[in-house]
């Protein structure tokens, strides 16, 4: 089962992914940097709806400088949303702005409530990560789902991923008389694979949401990573499978009494010739990304000699043997997918 223990490395990005980040419009003047939210002055616990602590905090920044920072990161929504169009935002206010210390990169969440209506929507402000860059674009290009996110310096602007948080799912609302489990356990078969193929690690339930859609008949799933801060660093191989995390058994155990081993193999080969399908068609994106990522330390070398043995193993091949960096591992795990 996989456990990690030691908090993740962070590598900034280097001058090969940001000539990436430049070329397909990723790369953008921000009118604030993530030090900048560092300033606030005084914070407060935020509580959910019902009164538990959520482990976020709300911050406050001086009267002197609120104005500037409100205005500033609605011009960061602007140019997330809307190309940089400020006037999408007359009727929008900065409502809240959240900053998770426990995580990582110590994430900032900003709160966009919409004046007419009381609508709101999040985006974050994180420090920049090489590692994390790499699995935002790697997520646009190999899933299902598109990623909007923006760099600028060592500061990265993600949007919010809308779903219900796996572990959320798992307790509330996994057992619903309307609940489809084939194709809620079919669907994390699909995202099992995914992670697997693209190192993409530490997918338990809290790192991931279950979106719904329903249907005139049926409901739909599809499940959503959300936190890529674990693309290909560590050495063992399970870290990538989600099927092996404790947090994720209530759908392991879902899925053993509802799939066949025959449904699983029919459904992972369904998914891997959907990424060889994205591939083709993205081929000059993920070539030029990858030229970027084999050449990036974002690992240490120990755990790639660790991984690139059991990709080995698991492939029943030596053709990994070549790899150097967690870059060359990925290039190879899909170069698998393409030819097969």
């Amino acid at each position: 089962m996989p456990i990690i223990s030691r908090k993740k490395l962070v590598y900034t990005i280097g001058e090969p992914l940001r000539a990436y980040l430049g070329e397909y419009n990723r790369e953008h003047p921000l009118p604030i940097q993530y030090s900048d939210l560092l300033r606030y002055d005084n914070s407060a616990s935020l509580y959910d709806k019902r009164d538990r602590d959520t482990l976020w905090e709300t911050v406050y920044y001086p009267a002197s400088e609120t104005d500037d920072i409100l205005l500033a990161l609605k011009t960061i929504y602007a140019i997330l949303k809307a190309d940089g169009d400020m006037s999408v935002t007359g009727h929008l206010t900065i409502d809240r702005v959240d900053l998770c210390s426990y995580g990582n990169t110590m994430p900032f969440r900003v709160r966009v409530r919409n004046l007419v209506n009381d609508n709101f929507d999040y985006f974050y402000i994180k420090k920049a990560d090489a590692s994390r860059v790499y699995g935002l674009e790697l997520e646009h290009i190999l899933s299902p789902n598109r990623i909007s996110y923006l760099t600028s310096g060592q500061t990265l602007i993600e949007e919010h991923i809308a779903g219900i948080p796996g572990d959320m799912f798992f307790t509330q609302q996994m057992h619903d008389a309307d609940m489809n489990p084939v194709r809620l356990c079919k669907e994390f078969v699909k995202f099992n694979e995914r992670c697997f193929t693209r190192l993409l690690g530490d997918m338990h339930s809290s790192n991931f949401v279950v979106d719904i859609t329903p249907d005139f008949d049926e409901v739909y799933y599809r499940i959503r990573a959300i936190d890529f801060d674990q693309q290909s660093y560590e050495g063992r191989k399970s870290v990538y499978m989600p099927q092996y995390y404790k947090q994720n058994q209530p759908i392991i155990d879902l899925g053993t009494t509802c799939l066949s081993p025959e449904s699983v193999r029919q459904y992972q080969i369904e998914e891997r010739s959907l990424m060889a399908g994205r591939l083709r068609v993205e081929q000059t994106r993920i070539g030029d990304l990858m030229a970027a990522m084999r050449t990036d330390a974002i690992a240490p070398p120990g755990h790639v000699e660790q991984l690139r043995a059991a990709l080995n193993r698991h492939y029943r091949t030596s053709s990994f043997d070549s790899c150097r960096t967690m870059g060359d591992l990925v290039w190879h795990s899909l170069e698998l997918v393409r030819i097969h």
